[in-house]
């Protein structure tokens, strides 16, 4: 008998198996020295944003001449002036023309996927399997292809290049996603529960907003982070079917840079703005947020 097989034979006797490398390496991960090299890792990660800010506090002028690690020793070099001009231009405007359009759409593609992913998950009626499938084969449909059809049909409709145009296409596009996350979610809700609310006498509504609406909170909120930051950020559909009155931040931003190149500190100052609702929006929902990327990991 070799010396490895003797070791393994030893601690199968002893009924403690051998650890190997990778399970020595994750019990070291909890160490006071492991945590601070992530807290290290994360404010390195945090130099590129502290940069923008710096730049979006800081005149055209001085960007262009000097890098913006030069504040440590110049802070006088600092100026709200930028998001004064800023916020006295068009940008205003496209600031709530993008709230305008996110929390309609995250709320009509959290509203409806949720009730579709209780009946996908819950409800018997013909051609439910039929119909998920259908739901899952849209996730792999790139927007892209949908562009010019859409863009026709809106301008049909009349409704080419206003917001409701727009949100309707981030609803479209949002909803197969969230569909198969919230069925997916509920349908490892316990069956008792469900039951009990039908020998109560519930109704599949009062048991939707009673019972499965509050137990899935978790996905429902990391859902809504998600979207939320989707349509916050997004330019191409903001290109093609905002015309400029109705336009958002990230396309007012866009022509900003091509009408203005060396613009700098507009564009800086808009982008740091546009971070702060999807910072505010992800501390305010963490712990749900957490709870949603850990639901389903164990039983």
């Amino acid at each position: 008998m070799t010396t490895a097989t003797a070791q393994v034979a030893s601690g199968l006797e002893s009924g403690t198996p051998r650890r190997g490398i990778l399970s020595r390496i994750v019990d070291r991960l909890g160490s006071g020295a492991v945590q601070v090299i992530m807290v290290l890792l994360g404010l390195f990660w945090m130099v590129p944003t502290l940069g923008l800010l710096v730049v979006s506090l800081r005149t055209n002028k001085v960007n262009g001449a000097e890098g913006w690690w030069t504040i440590f020793t110049k802070p006088a070099e600092l100026t709200i002036q930028n998001y004064a001009n800023l916020l006295g231009s068009g940008f205003t405007t496209s600031f709530w023309n993008t709230v305008m359009i996110t929390v309609p759409t995250t709320v009509l593609v959290i509203g409806i996927a949720a009730m579709a992913g209780y009946a996908f998950a819950w409800m018997d009626f013909p051609g439910r399997d039929a119909g998920f499938l259908v739901v899952v084969g849209l996730l792999i449909v790139p927007i892209q292809i949908a562009l010019i059809p859409i863009a026709a049909l809106y301008g049909n409709t009349g409704i080419f290049g206003s917001i409701p145009g727009v949100v309707l296409f981030h609803v479209a596009f949002g909803l197969p996603f969230a569909i198969f996350l919230l069925r997916n979610f509920f349908v490892g809700i316990p069956a008792s529960l469900l039951e009990a609310a039908r020998m109560d006498g519930a109704s599949e509504w009062k048991i939707f907003v009673s019972v499965v609406f509050p137990l899935g909170k978790p996905a429902i909120a990391s859902l809504g982070i998600f979207q939320f930051l989707w349509v916050w950020n997004d330019m191409l559909i903001a290109l093609v079917f905002a015309n400029t009155g109705n336009q958002p931040m990230t396309k007012y931003l866009q022509s900003q840079m091509r009408q203005f190149g060396s613009n700098v500190d507009i564009l800086s100052s808009g982008a740091f703005l546009s971070l702060i609702i999807p910072l505010v929006l992800f501390f305010a929902f963490q712990r749900y947020f957490v709870q949603g990327m850990m639901a389903g990991s164990v039983k």
